[in-house]
């Protein structure tokens, strides 16, 4: 489904889930496909950073109630750098493909890696970044599962060095292709006329190292996968400040704070429907 969305629209937008109601609400919205950000599951489940903390299995489960959440969203679902070495690359990828996951996405960083637009990070040698995608590649049961192949080489060896990860990544069988961070729009154009014809994924990060464009013209550029996988948390951390600054300081909220009203919440959710369901089995 994921690549017949590709091939329908100019370009996919993706808003950053994490967590089973940030996937409903996405969903709900009316987006196309959605992005689990790693980033995102770490600040969720953890209340830690994006800094290799999250393990393949705790990475897994959420990808399931993600995709549960989503309904018939397709999910792209962040595998960071696989965990490990190739076996644990194809054990991560049957656990997607089990919980129902479109895509997954595999950079070339060592362990412990952290978030693509952090400074400090450092890249596998190309050779074994290759051969992970070569094992998720080997290790998918259809090719509906689509690999996205990513190099954070821009930031250690520089745009030449990314621009020919990237080419080895397709040659390995990679679907589609994610240089993260380029640094300006003449690195975004020089990425997009090297790869001209391929599936390129651009990564709109608030505050981050590449600057942000409008989906219509990064479309333009010849980027067909737009992310922002953290727009939507930065949001809610916000606004978690300010409701439980305000409750610590007045003991409640005031009538002017941006909140759903409690049956509002309970629509969001479903419960009608559930308890209808419900009541198939119960005279309660």
């Amino acid at each position: 489904m994921l690549k017949q969305l590709m091939n329908d629209a100019d370009y996919l937008m993706l808003p950053g889930v994490y967590d089973g109601l940030s996937a409903l609400i996405a969903s709900q919205a009316g987006f196309k496909a959605l992005y689990m950000t790693g980033f995102g599951v770490a600040a969720s489940l953890l209340g830690k950073p994006d800094i290799g903390l999250v393990t393949a299995t705790e990475m897994a489960e959420r990808a399931a109630q993600i995709v549960a959440a989503a309904g018939a969203v397709p999910v792209i679902a962040d595998g960071d750098n696989g965990y490990g070495g190739e076996l644990n690359v194809m054990r991560l990828v049957q656990a997607y493909e089990r919980a129902g996951v479109a895509a997954i996405q595999l950079e070339d960083q060592v362990m412990p890696k952290r978030c693509g637009h952090m400074d400090g990070k450092l890249v596998v040698p190309m050779d074994e970044a290759v051969q992970k995608i070569r094992a998720a590649i080997a290790a998918r049961s259809s090719a509906d599962f689509l690999v996205i192949a990513r190099t954070d080489a821009r930031a250690t060896n520089g745009l030449d060095e990314a621009l020919r990860r990237g080419h080895a990544m397709l040659d390995a069988g990679a679907d589609i292709l994610f240089i993260e961070a380029p640094q300006s729009q003449a690195e975004m154009q020089i990425i997009a006329s090297t790869f001209a014809g391929v599936p390129l994924v651009a990564n709109m990060v608030e505050d981050g190292k590449t600057p942000e464009f409008a989906p219509a013209a990064l479309a333009a550029m010849g980027f067909r996968l737009i992310l922002r996988p953290v727009s939507a948390l930065l949001c809610h951390a916000r606004t978690l400040q300010l409701a439980y600054g305000e409750l610590a300081a007045t003991g409640a909220l005031a009538s002017d704070q941006p909140r759903l009203a409690f049956a509002d919440f309970n629509e969001l959710v479903g419960l009608a429907a559930l308890q209808a369901q419900a009541k198939q089995f119960s005279n309660r």
